[in-house]
């Protein structure tokens, strides 16, 4: 399908700007060595020494998203079975760069994306295991997310866009009955529970053939568990999915048929911005065979 770029940054970023403002607000951390790790959607990545690593926002939309992750991770990590990078430091607006920025600890590991667990079952269940963890009620003032956690009505108009431009017509009918089976399952009609918001490959480290950490909580919300479930068709094979959703313990019929149609909407999402983003694209690509190959959702059943 045809592909755009990535937001463009709205502000310009560098090794110069990083050390500027660790001087300047950390200066026990400004002379040690800094490596651009990553340029994503949201956020430049910088490694800082060997146990740091810095995030700045690159655009206003991402800004607020760092700034909730730095008031609710840190209450939220101790109850989680993995590592996640709970905020070090907090960085505030300088020399030029208008927005909060965060210091975090360095996790080990090579991303999902790129090194896949060496055992999908164990990860399945790690992963299960996590989300049941995480799932927890969400308080009234959590940070809202006009895209993730919502009724599935919300990426409607989105999804049947973007499959117009899925060029394969076997590809593009069979997603769009698993799209259809989606919306028809009933809401989530629980608590508004924590939720990741963002978790995909690339935001899973696996260390030593396992998954040993999840970062990158910047779209950290409250609303239905499905948009967290979509990892299931993103990273696993079908048996894995399986063997996630039977460690997560709680997903009925309709939770699962809503968190596959949640994989179809970020695969295309992910394939409709990914123009210069190759790793987005394979993992759009491949979360869109996975949704498209996999048996027929579960029939939605009451609850």
């Amino acid at each position: 399908m045809e592909a755009r770029a990535m937001p463009t940054a709205e502000v310009r970023l560098s090794r110069e700007l990083v050390r500027a403002l660790l001087s300047d607000q950390h200066p026990d951390l400004a002379d040690l060595g800094i490596e651009v790790l990553a340029h994503g959607w949201d956020n430049l990545v910088c490694r800082l020494g060997r146990d740091h690593v810095v995030r700045l926002p690159r655009r206003a939309a991402s800004a607020g998203l760092v700034v909730n992750e730095q008031r609710w991770l840190p209450g939220i990590a101790p109850h989680l079975p993995l590592p996640v990078p709970v905020p070090a430091r907090t960085g505030r607006p300088g020399r030029g760069y208008p927005w909060a920025w965060s210091v975090l600890p360095f996790l080990p590991g090579e991303i999902a994306a790129r090194t896949p667990p060496a055992d999908p079952g164990e990860a399945a269940r790690s992963l299960g295991r996590f989300l049941a963890a995480l799932h927890q009620p969400a308080p009234a003032d959590a940070p809202l997310n006009p895209v993730r956690g919502i009724p599935l009505s919300g990426r409607a108009a989105g999804v049947t866009a973007q499959l117009e431009h899925v060029a394969d017509p076997h590809a593009r009918e069979a997603a769009r009955r698993a799209w259809e089976r989606a919306a028809a399952a009933p809401g989530w009609d629980g608590p508004p529970v924590w939720l990741h918001g963002d978790l995909h490959p690339a935001n899973i480290l696996v260390e030593r053939g396992r998954v040993g950490a999840v970062i990158d909580f910047g779209d950290i919300t409250a609303g239905d568990p499905a948009t967290d479930l979509a990892v299931a068709w993103m990273l696993l094979p079908r048996a894995g999915r399986e063997e996630l959703r039977s460690a997560y313990g709680r997903a009925d019929g309709a939770t699962w048929a809503r968190a596959r149609g949640w994989a179809l909407a970020l695969a295309l999402a992910f394939l409709s911005r990914s123009a210069d983003n190759p790793l987005m694209a394979r993992i759009g690509d491949r979360t869109l065979r996975a949704v498209v190959d996999d048996s027929p959702a579960e029939p939605p059943r009451d609850r």
